[in-house]
């Protein structure tokens, strides 16, 4: 069963007060093949640095994929179940298709999550414990625990029997060794005269 986070959202009202906008369930929950139990919960996204705090949108209710748009972050919950539950099925590798990520898995290794963003990534472990795996070594993670990803070749592996949950911000960034951003820069709107 798919762990669910309760996302309280603030905003501003008609006279600039502070509110609270939204409190719930987070509804924008995307699992990974059916009932692998990896999950992605989004949480929120920026399109932009530096952020606007401007208006009422919902700015987690988007399709669900791995990295933020450029110079962007998002905000997300992953569950991770044991590797024994999905990682021997044929659709292991689908994962990435799932999420408008089919360019960052490393298609030469055996584990079907070693893959690539570019993005520096913020993570606590919030519940269990997982193996961080990057090419050369792997270390365990317990709840408390916080994993820096800065653009590196990496996976993740549950040996035990329960589930590990994760929170994530990844932030957007220029691919190592580059100097160009690693997107490119979203269409500019022409000004109506």
């Amino acid at each position: 069963m798919i762990w669910r986070v309760r996302r309280v959202l603030t905003g501003h009202d008609t006279d600039g007060k502070s509110t609270i906008i939204a409190d719930g369930q987070a509804p924008n929950v995307k699992e990974m093949g059916a009932s692998s139990g990896l999950a992605i919960t989004e949480l929120w996204e920026t399109n932009s640095t530096p952020a606007s705090n401007e208006g009422q949108n919902d700015a987690g209710n988007r399709a669900v994929r791995l990295e933020p748009p450029r110079n962007g972050t998002v905000f997300r919950i992953v569950e991770f179940p044991p590797d024994s539950q999905w990682q021997n099925r044929t659709d292991a590798r689908k994962w990435a298709e799932a999420i408008d990520a089919g360019h960052v898995p490393d298609r030469s290794s055996s584990d079907p999550m070693m893959h690539k963003t570019n993005t520096v990534d913020y993570i606590i472990v919030l519940k269990g414990e997982i193996y961080a795996i990057v090419d050369k070594g792997e270390t365990l993670l317990h709840a408390g625990d916080v994993f820096v990803q800065r653009g590196t070749n990496h996976s993740w592996s549950v040996r035990g029997s329960e589930p590990c949950i994760i929170g994530v911000v990844l932030v957007d960034a220029k691919p190592v060794g580059s100097r160009k951003p690693a997107r490119p820069a979203p269409a500019k709107k022409k000004k109506k005269k």
